[in-house]
């Protein structure tokens, strides 16, 4: 086995994925881009039809704004700061008696060797 065939083909494989999500990447931006364009120019039809100017900001069906992503953040600060209040720090140790059980008692376990004779 040729150690250095093995290599190079292990070297161009990784490549070749590395290099095809890249490109993924960049199809797909190219989508959003288009898409983006596309429902920007449909909104402004819609506008100029009624008479009234452009909005500054688009929000697609489905989107949240930056106000309610504000205050999604707030309340899910405020929840997680009640959670933690003051314990009493104080540690108790008790010890408990266990009964005798043959369950878990070890010499059940061992078998007696046969005598050879």
């Amino acid at each position: 086995m040729n150690w250095s065939q093995v290599l190079w083909i292990t070297l161009i494989g990784f490549l070749i994925v590395a290099l095809t999500l890249v490109l993924l990447i960049y199809i797909i931006r190219i989508f959003g881009v288009a898409f983006a364009a596309k429902h920007k120019q449909k909104v402004a039809k819609k506008s100029a039809a009624k008479g009234e100017e452009m909005p500054a900001e688009v929000v697609l069906p489905g989107m949240i704004t930056a106000e309610e992503v504000a205050a999604i953040a707030m309340a899910i600060r405020l929840a997680a700061g009640e959670e933690h209040d003051r314990e009493s720090e104080v540690l108790t140790i008790q010890t408990i008696k266990r009964a005798y059980s043959p369950w878990n008692s070890k010499i059940h376990g061992l078998t007696r060797l046969p005598e050879h004779k």
